[in-house]
């Protein structure tokens, strides 16, 4: 049992397809399924059961499965560890993080970075906090620069960056924009729209709203700010929004009772020890003028 052999299982289940295992290999599909045909002949298992194009692990591959990923993250770690001793600063750094964040907060970091380390290969990919955090954890993601969770998330260690303060916005058009002193009751008269349910950012907005027992009468939701900020300026509801994005398509409702701000920083496993690509842009991230620094460790740490 080598170690390829056990990355092309793992990609495999992961992808539920040999063929898209094969691609993210870059191996041709005959040779992903070699591999795993020689890995049940040394197991005596099969480990996927195959229905037409569908394939499934058996009770046998769902429990290499936890075994095959320790075993490669631990080959991993231990590259990484080397690495730390050997210059310059290169290799593949996997990081996730949100459409917003990618657009407002990363391109300056990023830019000194990749000129800095030419031999990083950057391997950058925008999703859902939630997802990036997710990913993290699984071990696919190094990286995840993110809206920090509300809540802790065990093995999961973090370190805020930005703080992100968010105001309550209408158009400029709309009747509260005439109303100097608004009441957070008054809200729950006008449609909203808000951040999707799924979101860490909803869900901070949610836990304000609820002190002040408002029930927001939700139009529309989505994933992304900046259509959030679209349906606002043209008169479909109001929304909360960070501060960093108004202009004049949007006029902010200032209600010192609804003061909210989340937290953006950076997530990894506590378990993996970091790259030197992915601790030096950790440290250009806190040596970037304005930032915000406080590491913390989660439930298993």
């Amino acid at each position: 049992m080598d170690l390829q052999t056990l990355a092309a299982f793992l990609q495999v289940a992961e992808s539920q397809s040999f063929s898209k295992a094969a691609d993210k290999l870059h191996r041709s599909q005959p040779a992903v399924s070699k591999r795993i045909a020689v890995l049940e002949t040394q197991l005596r298992k099969p480990l996927f059961d195959r229905i037409g194009r569908r394939i499934a692990l058996t009770d046998a591959g769902r429990a290499l499965l936890p075994h095959a990923r320790r075993v490669l993250q631990e080959i991993e770690d231990a590259q990484r560890a080397l690495s730390h001793l050997m210059e310059p600063v290169s290799g593949r750094l996997s990081i996730g993080t949100s459409h917003h964040i990618g657009l407002h907060r990363l391109p300056s970091v990023l830019k000194a970075f990749a000129l800095e380390y030419p031999k990083v290969d950057l391997d950058i990919h925008f999703m859902d906090s939630e997802v990036a955090c997710q990913a993290v954890l699984a071990g696919t993601l190094e990286l995840g620069i993110v809206t920090l969770p509300p809540q802790p998330l065990p093995h999961l260690q973090t370190r805020r960056l930005w703080s992100d303060p968010m105001v309550v916005v209408v158009s400029p058009d709309h009747v509260l924009a005439q109303r100097k002193n608004v009441q957070p009751a008054e809200l729950a008269k006008h449609p909203a729209v808000l951040p999707d349910a799924s979101t860490y950012t909803h869900r901070i907005i949610k836990a304000k709203l609820q002190k002040h027992r408002l029930q927001p009468q939700v139009r529309l939701a989505t994933n992304y700010l900046e259509t959030l900020k679209m349906l606002v300026a043209i008169g479909l509801g109001w929304s909360v929004l960070p501060r960093s994005m108004l202009d004049r398509s949007v006029h902010p409702l200032e209600i010192p009772a609804l003061q909210m701000q989340r937290e953006l920083g950076a997530v990894w496993h506590q378990r993996r020890t970091l790259s030197s690509a992915a601790s030096v842009l950790l440290r250009r991230f806190e040596d970037h003028p304005g930032k915000n620094r406080r590491a913390t460790r989660k439930p298993g740490s």
